[in-house]
């Protein structure tokens, strides 16, 4: 790893990636190549951009606006005079080892300094003063880096900024197909592809947070790269607000990039002397398909963005009650499922919505963060003690960023919902939102939930978020100013979030919105895992699952086994089915346990000793994809670390006279030997374990694989799944 300075051309590089700019002539600074490493350590005089006069074909490193360059611009001002012409030239630099963090934003971190080093440029406007300084941090052990800018007003006048793009990248061709996560409620991380076509093609968000159908992720690969072969680049952006994912195809067959914060009904005003930061991206490369890709992406969430003490320790099964009981609950209830629970081997009880103010629905209470006893006559903290009584952990779930207009906050403090005054509030789920970007209602909601997380031992507390942001207006902000009102909304949930996790650093924190409506790096650096959907059909988990694991790491989803007919769907699934789904994650159960069957009890207990056999690497292992959900008959999921590695084999809808399937392994040492066994309760075929069980080499598991027999599944109907676990022996 190293990031040089040589004949004004900068170059960061570590053992599989390189990534070059150039001082251009006129200061400008050029993109001059982002791919596979460049073996040579001086510079590439012949590489990049061909000198032109024409700036609407360069390729530029930050681009800006009214300088000729006509493509979408990464920055975009409006000085006090009106004008918005913006000429940053390069004044100097600096590099050091390590990285450094980002004022008021979640960012990725280094534990030691020689895991990365960091590049900062210096672009400066003459005229206005305006400084943009480009960050690049270039890690050791992956192929990625990470980008962001910070604008500084170094003159005498206000500067509004329009447009603050936190990277841009001109690509020298179109040659790629761009990827999106969309989805719905219910329906999210569905992979869309499309094609680079002539024209602007963009995914974004103007909700307030990502939302259902976006996420901040963009992948890009090469129409002949699969999961193991071809290249391949993936950006995410550690941020929770409104953002902007954009590719803007030139007539030239050149691609430009972008990531950031979406600049539709955003501005933000620096008056001299201060400064704006944008979030970071994170570019992720590969030559080797899409499974590298993925396992980067793992690694750097797990290992330089989830923080604490819940960072590798293994996350614990929980039971929730809401698809148990919803909001008809007392405490005789909930001791009684906890105590069920326990004897299945539970380890974590959650009460979900319904235990505050007055809640027997959706319809009342939110922002009055005191116990209802008519339910809980002594409290959480009464409750909270007598389920860690049982030898169980005690979770509970909150929803802060809202109020309901029927509560004794709102009567309180109506002015502290969000909305335009004069003009009507919109309420989604009979609730309104908290201004989050007004300090003093951050400062509140800290010492009211302060309060309740040391009343009581609670070590588990899912955040939930059900609603986007209408009527967007903050009744601290001038009129001018009103277009910062969604980044400094998502900068007082970071606050919040921030000093929450500091002096609770013994609590588990998980993400929700609505399921997984705001999935997205920058809460992962507060909560380590989060709700991925409400969706607990295990069919349709494993599609979500399957798309999730481009970007993100198993230990970071919660994956949750829940009661049949499922209240989503209306779907029939086997208890094995839902239950290895579910091992691919944070394992945990949404259902009354007091309803199930004896011999379902008897199951899940089996199941809970194997997957904690397993936990470690289940939830820590290297997760690949080794067949895709796409037609709807099979799909297998692989997870791996340095002894064992297992796979769960899913047949989905039953195919008549479907063919033997033939799966090959992946990342196994083909010099070493395993031994391959199926899990019994996950009911496994005979032929499956007569055919592929026993001692065998890495070298015949991932060129051959194992062949699973359809005959007999075909006859069993839909909904099947096992588990093979594969142990090294011994070296070949």
């Amino acid at each position: 790893m190293a990031i040089l300075f040589e004949q004004n051309e900068f170059h960061l590089y570590n053992e599989w990636f390189s990534y070059l700019m150039r001082v251009l002539p006129d200061g400008s600074l050029g993109q001059v190549y982002c791919g596979a490493r460049l073996r040579s350590s001086s510079a590439y005089p012949l590489l990049g951009p061909v000198l032109t006069p024409d700036r609407d074909t360069l390729p530029f490193e930050y681009p800006v606006t009214g300088s000729g360059d006509y493509r979408l611009p990464a920055c975009a001002v409006r000085f006090a005079d009106g004008s918005s012409v913006v000429d940053p030239v390069y004044k100097t630099h600096r590099i050091y080892n390590g990285k450094a963090a980002v004022e008021g934003l979640p960012a990725l971190y280094v534990d030691q300094e020689s895991d990365a080093a960091t590049l900062e440029i210096d672009m400066v406007d003459a005229v206005s003063g305006l400084t943009i300084t480009l960050f690049y941090t270039i890690f050791e052990h992956y192929p990625a880096i990470i980008r962001r800018s910070r604008l500084c007003n170094q003159g005498t006048t206000p500067v509004v900024l329009h447009k603050a793009l936190s990277m841009s990248l001109d690509l020298p061709d179109s040659e790629w197909i761009m990827g999106t996560f969309t989805g719905a409620w219910t329906q999210e991380f569905h992979l869309v592809e499309r094609r680079f076509e002539p024209g602007i093609q963009a995914v974004s968000s103007t909700k307030g947070g990502p939302g259902h159908q976006q996420n901040p992720f963009l992948l890009l690969r090469r129409p002949q790269t699969g999961d193991s072969t071809g290249e391949a680049m993936g950006l995410s952006l550690i941020y929770s607000g409104n953002f902007l994912a954009s590719a803007e195809t030139g007539y030239r067959t050149s691609a430009r990039v972008q990531m950031g914060i979406n600049p539709d009904q955003f501005s933000w005003t620096l008056e001299p002397g201060a400064d704006f930061n944008t979030p970071e991206a994170l570019l992720v490369y590969s030559d080797a398909g899409l499974d590298s890709l993925s396992h980067t992406f793992h690694s750097v969430f797990r290992n330089h963005l989830m923080r604490g003490v819940w960072k590798d320790r293994d996350r614990p099964v929980l039971l929730n009650n809401w698809e148990g009981t919803y909001f008809n609950f007392n405490e005789a209830k909930l001791l009684e499922m906890a105590a069920a629970a326990k004897d299945m081997g539970i380890e974590l009880f959650v009460l979900d919505d319904g235990w505050f103010g007055q809640r027997d629905s959706d319809n009342s209470s939110l922002g009055d963060w005191f116990p209802d006893h008519r339910k809980l006559p002594d409290g959480i903290a009464g409750l909270a003690h007598k389920i860690t009584g049982m030898g169980l952990s005690f979770g509970l779930w909150i929803e802060p960023e809202m109020i309901s207009r029927v509560s004794k906050l709102f009567d309180a403090h109506p002015d502290w919902a969000v909305g335009v005054p004069g003009r009507p509030r919109t309420e989604q789920r009979q609730q309104y939102v908290l201004d989050m970007s007004r300090p003093e209602i951050v400062t509140y909601l800290f010492s009211i939930l302060s309060e309740l997380l040391s009343s009581a031992p609670i070590s588990y507390i899912k955040w939930d978020m059900n609603r986007a942001l209408t009527e967007p207006y903050s009744l601290d902000l001038q009129p001018e100013r009103q277009g910062e009102f969604f980044h400094r909304y998502c900068l007082g949930v970071y606050d919040l979030y921030g000093r929450l996790t500091k002096a609770f650093p013994h609590i588990l924190f998980e993400s929700c919105a609505g399921g997984g409506g705001r999935f997205d790096p920058g809460i992962m650096a507060f909560a380590p895992q989060g709700w991925l959907s409400d969706d607990t059909d295990g069919f349709e988990r494993i599609r979500i699952q399957t798309g999730a694991s481009l970007c993100y790491p198993p230990n970071s989803w919660g994956s949750h086994v829940s009661a049949v007919p499922n209240h989503q769907t209306g779907r029939m699934t086997s208890l094995p089915f839902r239950a290895i789904a579910a091992f691919f994650g944070n394992l945990g159960f949404e259902l009354d346990p007091t309803k199930l069957q004896p011999e379902d009890k008897k199951q899940i207990s089996i199941y809970l000793d194997f997957y904690k056999k397993h936990r470690r690497v289940f939830q820590q292992g290297t997760f690949t994809r080794l067949r895709n959900p796409d037609r709807h008959d099979y799909a297998a999921w692989q997870v791996s670390d340095a002894s064992e590695t297992l796979v769960g084999f899913f047949k989905l809808l039953a195919q008549p006279n479907s063919g033997p399937v033939y799966m090959r392994l992946k990342d196994l040492d083909q010099a070493a030997r395993y031994n391959v066994s199926v899990w019994e309760p996950g009911g496994y075929e005979p032929n499956d374990k007569a055919v592929n069980c026993g001692n065998r080499g890495g070298d015949e598991l991932v060129r051959s694989g194992l062949v699973l027999d359809s005959s007999y599944r075909t006859k069993q109907g839909d909904f099947f799944a096992e588990v093979f676990v594969i142990e090294r022996v011994q070296e070949g």
